[in-house]
Protein backbone atom coordinates (compact mmCIF):
# COMPACT_ATOMS: atom_id res chain seq x y z
CA UNK A 1 0.00 0.00 0.00
CA UNK A 2 1.85 3.14 -0.67
CA UNK A 3 0.03 7.04 -0.74
CA UNK A 4 2.16 10.45 -1.12
CA UNK A 5 1.69 11.73 2.33
CA UNK A 6 0.60 10.47 5.53
CA UNK A 7 -0.25 11.88 8.80
CA UNK A 8 0.25 9.73 12.32
CA UNK A 9 -1.64 11.23 14.67
CA UNK A 10 -5.25 12.64 14.13
CA UNK A 11 -5.35 15.31 16.71
CA UNK A 12 -5.64 18.79 16.09
CA UNK A 13 -1.83 19.44 14.93
CA UNK A 14 -2.23 16.17 12.85
CA UNK A 15 -5.56 16.67 11.35
CA UNK A 16 -4.53 20.73 10.45
CA UNK A 17 -1.45 19.37 8.57
CA UNK A 18 -3.42 16.92 6.80
CA UNK A 19 -6.26 19.58 5.78
CA UNK A 20 -3.79 21.99 4.66
CA UNK A 21 -1.99 19.19 2.63
CA UNK A 22 -5.38 18.32 1.02
CA UNK A 23 -6.03 21.67 0.22
CA UNK A 24 -2.77 22.40 -1.88
CA UNK A 25 -4.04 19.04 -4.22
CA UNK A 26 -1.84 16.48 -2.11
CA UNK A 27 -3.07 12.89 -1.20
CA UNK A 28 -3.17 12.33 2.40
CA UNK A 29 -3.69 9.31 4.53
CA UNK A 30 -4.17 10.23 7.95
CA UNK A 31 -3.89 7.73 10.55
CA UNK A 32 -4.91 7.98 14.64
CA UNK A 33 -5.29 4.41 16.54
CA UNK A 34 -8.85 5.91 18.09
CA UNK A 35 -11.89 6.52 16.16
CA UNK A 36 -13.53 9.87 16.68
CA UNK A 37 -14.86 11.76 18.70
CA UNK A 38 -12.37 10.49 21.77
CA UNK A 39 -11.00 12.54 25.03
CA UNK A 40 -7.69 14.24 24.73
CA UNK A 41 -6.46 15.17 28.41
CA UNK A 42 -6.01 18.70 28.63
CA UNK A 43 -6.80 21.98 29.90
CA UNK A 44 -9.57 22.46 27.02
CA UNK A 45 -8.34 26.11 26.67
CA UNK A 46 -7.90 27.67 23.02
CA UNK A 47 -6.18 30.65 22.29
CA UNK A 48 -7.69 32.63 19.55
CA UNK A 49 -4.48 32.57 17.51
CA UNK A 50 -5.23 28.98 17.58
CA UNK A 51 -8.39 29.64 16.06
CA UNK A 52 -7.87 31.84 13.53
CA UNK A 53 -5.49 29.34 12.03
CA UNK A 54 -8.26 27.12 11.99
CA UNK A 55 -10.30 30.16 10.27
CA UNK A 56 -7.59 30.69 7.34
CA UNK A 57 -8.24 27.17 6.26
CA UNK A 58 -11.90 27.55 5.90
CA UNK A 59 -13.24 26.92 9.24
CA UNK A 60 -14.25 30.08 10.22
CA UNK A 61 -18.08 29.07 9.82
CA UNK A 62 -18.02 25.39 11.67
CA UNK A 63 -16.62 26.69 14.66
CA UNK A 64 -19.21 29.59 15.14
CA UNK A 65 -21.50 27.36 14.57
CA UNK A 66 -20.27 25.00 17.56
CA UNK A 67 -21.11 27.36 19.76
CA UNK A 68 -17.43 26.89 21.71
CA UNK A 69 -17.97 29.03 25.58
CA UNK A 70 -15.91 32.17 24.83
CA UNK A 71 -13.36 33.61 27.21
CA UNK A 72 -12.48 37.21 27.28
CA UNK A 73 -10.87 38.41 30.40
CA UNK A 74 -7.65 36.73 32.67
CA UNK A 75 -7.24 36.36 35.95
CA UNK A 76 -3.09 35.93 37.46
CA UNK A 77 -2.67 35.37 41.30
CA UNK A 78 0.52 35.02 43.06
CA UNK A 79 1.59 32.51 45.87
CA UNK A 80 0.57 35.56 48.14
CA UNK A 81 -2.58 36.52 46.59
CA UNK A 82 -1.60 39.27 44.58
CA UNK A 83 -3.98 39.40 41.32
CA UNK A 84 -4.14 40.86 37.50
CA UNK A 85 -6.96 40.89 35.77
CA UNK A 86 -7.19 41.94 32.31
CA UNK A 87 -9.19 41.87 29.26
CA UNK A 88 -8.26 39.47 26.23
CA UNK A 89 -8.19 40.89 22.79
CA UNK A 90 -9.87 38.76 20.00
CA UNK A 91 -7.90 37.99 17.44
CA UNK A 92 -7.30 40.57 13.81
CA UNK A 93 -10.28 37.63 12.17
CA UNK A 94 -12.16 38.57 15.18
CA UNK A 95 -11.90 35.05 16.76
CA UNK A 96 -12.29 34.58 21.13
CA UNK A 97 -10.46 32.45 22.80
CA UNK A 98 -12.42 29.60 24.22
CA UNK A 99 -12.97 26.75 26.61
CA UNK A 100 -14.33 23.57 24.62
CA UNK A 101 -13.55 19.94 25.85
CA UNK A 102 -11.29 18.55 23.39
CA UNK A 103 -13.71 15.74 22.71
CA UNK A 104 -16.25 17.90 20.89
CA UNK A 105 -12.41 20.19 19.27
CA UNK A 106 -10.34 17.74 17.69
CA UNK A 107 -13.32 15.61 16.31
CA UNK A 108 -14.50 19.02 14.43
CA UNK A 109 -10.96 19.31 13.16
CA UNK A 110 -10.86 15.38 12.07
CA UNK A 111 -13.86 15.48 10.52
CA UNK A 112 -13.10 18.74 8.68
CA UNK A 113 -9.75 17.10 7.20
CA UNK A 114 -12.36 14.10 6.19
CA UNK A 115 -14.24 16.41 4.07
CA UNK A 116 -11.36 18.37 2.77
CA UNK A 117 -10.57 15.23 0.92
CA UNK A 118 -8.25 13.62 3.43
CA UNK A 119 -8.34 9.93 4.02
CA UNK A 120 -8.82 8.63 7.73
CA UNK A 121 -8.06 5.43 8.82
CA UNK A 122 -8.26 3.65 12.30
CA UNK A 123 -4.72 2.02 13.30
CA UNK A 124 -2.05 1.37 15.35
CA UNK A 125 1.45 2.31 13.69
CA UNK A 126 4.04 0.26 15.50
CA UNK A 127 7.27 2.13 14.01
CA UNK A 128 8.16 3.86 10.45
CA UNK A 129 9.90 2.71 7.97
CA UNK A 130 13.58 3.49 7.77
CA UNK A 131 15.57 2.58 4.61
CA UNK A 132 18.84 4.32 3.65
CA UNK A 133 18.85 6.34 7.02
CA UNK A 134 15.04 7.96 5.09
CA UNK A 135 11.63 7.28 6.35
CA UNK A 136 9.61 5.54 3.71
CA UNK A 137 6.61 5.06 5.22
CA UNK A 138 5.19 3.42 8.71
CA UNK A 139 4.24 -0.06 10.20
CA UNK A 140 1.08 -0.57 11.49
CA UNK A 141 -1.70 -2.49 12.32
CA UNK A 142 -5.04 -2.51 10.41
CA UNK A 143 -8.10 -4.51 11.63
CA UNK A 144 -5.44 -6.73 13.86
CA UNK A 145 -2.99 -6.75 10.37
CA UNK A 146 0.50 -5.37 10.45
CA UNK A 147 0.82 -3.89 7.26
CA UNK A 148 3.81 -1.54 5.55
CA UNK A 149 2.01 1.99 4.35
CA UNK A 150 4.87 3.61 2.11
CA UNK A 151 4.57 7.36 1.16
CA UNK A 152 6.73 10.11 -0.37
CA UNK A 153 6.51 12.32 2.97
CA UNK A 154 5.84 11.42 6.76
CA UNK A 155 4.65 13.68 9.38
CA UNK A 156 4.58 12.45 13.02
CA UNK A 157 1.86 13.90 14.88
CA UNK A 158 0.94 11.36 17.24
CA UNK A 159 1.73 13.62 20.33
CA UNK A 160 4.23 13.29 23.30
CA UNK A 161 4.44 9.69 23.18
CA UNK A 162 4.98 9.87 19.38
CA UNK A 163 6.61 5.77 18.33
CA UNK A 164 7.80 7.48 15.05
CA UNK A 165 9.93 10.04 17.21
CA UNK A 166 10.90 8.00 19.27
CA UNK A 167 12.53 5.92 16.54
CA UNK A 168 13.98 9.30 15.21
CA UNK A 169 15.15 10.66 17.92
CA UNK A 170 18.91 10.12 19.27
CA UNK A 171 17.84 11.74 22.81
CA UNK A 172 15.32 11.97 25.55
CA UNK A 173 13.00 14.45 26.76
CA UNK A 174 15.26 15.44 30.62
CA UNK A 175 12.97 15.41 33.24
CA UNK A 176 13.54 19.59 33.53
CA UNK A 177 12.22 19.96 30.35
CA UNK A 178 8.75 18.31 30.94
CA UNK A 179 5.63 18.54 33.16
CA UNK A 180 3.37 17.06 34.80
CA UNK A 181 -0.68 17.41 34.65
CA UNK A 182 -3.83 16.87 36.05
CA UNK A 183 -7.52 17.66 34.38
CA UNK A 184 -10.16 17.22 36.09
CA UNK A 185 -14.20 18.53 36.17
CA UNK A 186 -16.15 20.54 38.23
CA UNK A 187 -19.80 21.11 38.09
CA UNK A 188 -21.04 22.95 40.95
CA UNK A 189 -18.48 25.61 41.03
CA UNK A 190 -19.63 29.09 41.39
CA UNK A 191 -17.57 30.03 37.87
CA UNK A 192 -16.54 33.90 37.04
CA UNK A 193 -18.59 33.92 33.38
CA UNK A 194 -16.07 33.59 30.56
CA UNK A 195 -12.93 34.06 32.64
CA UNK A 196 -10.27 32.12 32.61
CA UNK A 197 -8.16 31.88 36.37
CA UNK A 198 -4.30 30.78 36.53
CA UNK A 199 -3.34 30.20 40.55
CA UNK A 200 0.61 30.39 40.72
CA UNK A 201 1.29 29.02 44.49
CA UNK A 202 4.03 27.75 46.31
CA UNK A 203 3.70 24.00 46.40
CA UNK A 204 3.53 23.75 42.80
CA UNK A 205 5.93 26.58 41.43
CA UNK A 206 6.97 27.00 38.87
CA UNK A 207 3.86 25.49 38.17
CA UNK A 208 0.18 26.60 38.41
CA UNK A 209 -3.66 25.59 39.04
CA UNK A 210 -6.58 26.68 36.85
CA UNK A 211 -10.12 27.05 36.63
CA UNK A 212 -11.10 27.39 32.93
CA UNK A 213 -15.09 27.59 32.75
CA UNK A 214 -17.45 26.07 30.20
CA UNK A 215 -20.82 26.89 31.16
CA UNK A 216 -23.08 28.00 34.12
CA UNK A 217 -21.44 26.14 37.14
CA UNK A 218 -19.24 24.04 35.25
CA UNK A 219 -15.34 24.05 34.62
CA UNK A 220 -12.35 22.37 33.98
CA UNK A 221 -10.17 22.56 36.95
CA UNK A 222 -6.53 20.71 36.93
CA UNK A 223 -2.68 21.79 37.87
CA UNK A 224 0.57 20.95 35.99
CA UNK A 225 4.27 21.15 37.35
CA UNK A 226 7.88 20.46 36.04
CA UNK A 227 8.20 16.75 36.52
CA UNK A 228 11.58 17.26 38.23
CA UNK A 229 10.05 18.98 40.75
CA UNK A 230 7.34 16.15 41.31
CA UNK A 231 9.48 13.92 41.60
CA UNK A 232 10.87 15.29 44.54
CA UNK A 233 7.54 16.42 46.76
CA UNK A 234 6.01 14.08 48.84
CA UNK A 235 2.49 14.55 47.28
CA UNK A 236 0.38 13.39 44.29
CA UNK A 237 -1.32 15.16 42.21
CA UNK A 238 -4.82 14.68 43.67
CA UNK A 239 -3.06 15.16 46.81
CA UNK A 240 -2.52 18.72 45.61
CA UNK A 241 -5.66 19.81 43.54
CA UNK A 242 -7.23 19.28 46.83
CA UNK A 243 -5.60 21.96 48.78
CA UNK A 244 -6.09 24.06 45.69
CA UNK A 245 -10.06 23.63 46.12
CA UNK A 246 -9.26 24.01 50.00
CA UNK A 247 -7.38 27.58 49.62
CA UNK A 248 -10.57 29.47 51.37
CA UNK A 249 -10.77 31.88 48.20
CA UNK A 250 -11.59 28.80 46.18
CA UNK A 251 -13.30 26.98 48.50
CA UNK A 252 -16.27 29.39 48.74
CA UNK A 253 -17.11 29.35 45.34
CA UNK A 254 -17.66 24.99 45.51
CA UNK A 255 -21.17 24.46 45.98
CA UNK A 256 -22.98 21.07 47.37
CA UNK A 257 -19.48 19.19 47.84
CA UNK A 258 -17.60 19.90 44.69
CA UNK A 259 -17.91 16.91 42.92
CA UNK A 260 -14.72 16.27 40.82
CA UNK A 261 -14.91 13.50 37.43
CA UNK A 262 -13.38 12.18 34.53
CA UNK A 263 -9.68 12.88 36.54
CA UNK A 264 -7.03 12.63 34.28
CA UNK A 265 -3.05 12.48 34.48
CA UNK A 266 -0.41 13.19 31.70
CA UNK A 267 2.96 14.62 30.64
CA UNK A 268 3.76 17.22 28.62
CA UNK A 269 7.55 17.77 26.71
CA UNK A 270 8.67 21.66 26.81
CA UNK A 271 9.82 23.06 24.13
CA UNK A 272 12.78 24.29 26.01
CA UNK A 273 14.83 21.55 25.26
CA UNK A 274 16.30 21.61 21.46
CA UNK A 275 15.20 18.53 19.38
CA UNK A 276 15.46 17.85 15.36
CA UNK A 277 12.29 18.23 14.08
CA UNK A 278 13.00 17.38 10.41
CA UNK A 279 14.52 14.40 8.99
CA UNK A 280 14.67 12.70 5.68
CA UNK A 281 11.57 11.82 5.03
CA UNK A 282 9.80 13.23 8.01
CA UNK A 283 8.72 15.83 10.11
CA UNK A 284 7.69 16.23 13.80
CA UNK A 285 4.84 18.85 14.89
CA UNK A 286 2.71 19.29 17.41
CA UNK A 287 2.97 17.74 20.84
CA UNK A 288 5.70 14.82 18.80
CA UNK A 289 7.91 18.15 17.90
CA UNK A 290 8.12 19.07 21.92
CA UNK A 291 6.91 22.84 21.41
CA UNK A 292 4.95 22.82 24.78
CA UNK A 293 5.53 26.18 26.55
CA UNK A 294 8.12 25.64 29.23
CA UNK A 295 6.00 28.14 31.01
CA UNK A 296 1.97 28.30 30.92
CA UNK A 297 2.24 24.20 29.37
CA UNK A 298 -0.05 25.95 26.55
CA UNK A 299 0.56 23.76 23.12
CA UNK A 300 -2.49 23.95 20.44
CA UNK A 301 -1.48 26.92 19.31
CA UNK A 302 2.19 25.98 18.44
CA UNK A 303 0.94 23.13 17.09
CA UNK A 304 -1.72 24.52 14.49
CA UNK A 305 1.07 26.61 13.92
CA UNK A 306 3.42 23.74 12.83
CA UNK A 307 1.45 21.96 11.22
CA UNK A 308 0.94 25.22 8.67
CA UNK A 309 4.52 25.49 8.80
CA UNK A 310 5.16 21.74 7.64
CA UNK A 311 2.56 21.59 5.13
CA UNK A 312 4.23 24.39 3.47
CA UNK A 313 7.38 22.46 3.55
CA UNK A 314 6.56 19.49 2.62
CA UNK A 315 4.53 20.67 -0.53
CA UNK A 316 7.65 22.35 -1.92
CA UNK A 317 9.38 19.42 -1.13
CA UNK A 318 7.13 17.36 -3.25
CA UNK A 319 6.76 20.07 -5.95
CA UNK A 320 10.78 19.92 -5.99
CA UNK A 321 10.16 15.97 -5.80
CA UNK A 322 13.30 15.84 -3.32
CA UNK A 323 12.18 15.38 0.73
CA UNK A 324 16.04 14.82 1.75
CA UNK A 325 16.44 16.21 5.24
CA UNK A 326 18.31 19.18 3.10
CA UNK A 327 15.32 19.89 1.53
CA UNK A 328 13.09 19.63 4.85
CA UNK A 329 15.40 21.27 7.44
CA UNK A 330 14.35 24.69 6.55
CA UNK A 331 11.12 23.32 8.34
CA UNK A 332 13.64 23.64 11.82
CA UNK A 333 14.72 27.15 10.89
CA UNK A 334 11.02 28.06 10.05
CA UNK A 335 10.26 26.81 13.79
CA UNK A 336 12.95 28.64 15.30
CA UNK A 337 12.11 32.13 14.00
CA UNK A 338 8.17 31.38 14.99
CA UNK A 339 8.65 30.22 18.09
CA UNK A 340 12.54 30.05 19.75
CA UNK A 341 12.14 33.85 20.90
CA UNK A 342 8.84 33.01 23.10
CA UNK A 343 10.01 29.68 24.23
CA UNK A 344 13.70 31.46 25.62
CA UNK A 345 11.78 33.69 27.61
CA UNK A 346 9.16 31.67 29.30
CA UNK A 347 11.70 28.94 30.15
CA UNK A 348 13.81 32.05 31.35
CA UNK A 349 10.98 32.69 33.61
CA UNK A 350 10.12 29.16 34.69
CA UNK A 351 13.41 28.82 36.38
CA UNK A 352 14.03 32.22 37.92
CA UNK A 353 10.10 31.55 39.59
CA UNK A 354 11.59 27.97 40.84
CA UNK A 355 14.66 29.77 42.08
CA UNK A 356 12.85 32.93 43.62
CA UNK A 357 9.78 32.26 44.16
CA UNK A 358 8.95 36.02 45.58
CA UNK A 359 9.48 36.95 41.69
CA UNK A 360 5.58 35.90 40.96
CA UNK A 361 4.93 37.94 43.20
CA UNK A 362 7.28 40.84 43.17
CA UNK A 363 5.74 40.67 38.99
CA UNK A 364 2.86 40.53 39.64
CA UNK A 365 2.30 43.04 42.13
CA UNK A 366 4.05 45.96 40.88
CA UNK A 367 4.15 44.92 37.09
CA UNK A 368 0.89 44.11 36.64
CA UNK A 369 -0.37 43.18 33.07
CA UNK A 370 2.57 44.75 31.82
CA UNK A 371 4.40 42.58 33.63
CA UNK A 372 6.53 39.53 31.92
CA UNK A 373 4.64 36.58 33.47
CA UNK A 374 1.37 38.49 32.79
CA UNK A 375 2.03 39.31 29.32
CA UNK A 376 3.21 35.32 28.58
CA UNK A 377 -0.37 34.27 30.33
CA UNK A 378 -1.91 36.74 28.32
CA UNK A 379 -0.52 35.67 25.46
CA UNK A 380 -1.17 31.90 25.72
CA UNK A 381 -4.81 32.70 25.28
Amino acid sequence: MEREIIVVGAGPSGSTTATALAQKGHNVLLIDRQQFPRDKTCGDGIPAGAIEILYSLGMKERIQDAGFYPVTRILLSSPRGYVVEADLKPGKMGANSCVVPRTEFDALIQQYAVDSGVEFCQAQVKEPIIEDNRVVGVRATVNGNLQEIRAQAVVAADGVTSVVARTLRDDKQEDGHRAVALRTYITDIEENPHQVEFYLYHEILPGYAWIFPYGEGKANVGLGMRLDKFREIDSSLEDLVDIFLEMPEIKKRIRRGGELNDTAIWQLNFGSQPIKKAYSGALLVGDAAGLINPLTGGGIHNGLQSAVLASDVIHEALEKKDTSLKQLAVYDDLINENMKANMRKSYFLQRSLMRIPIWADLLIRWGGSNSDIANIFIDKL
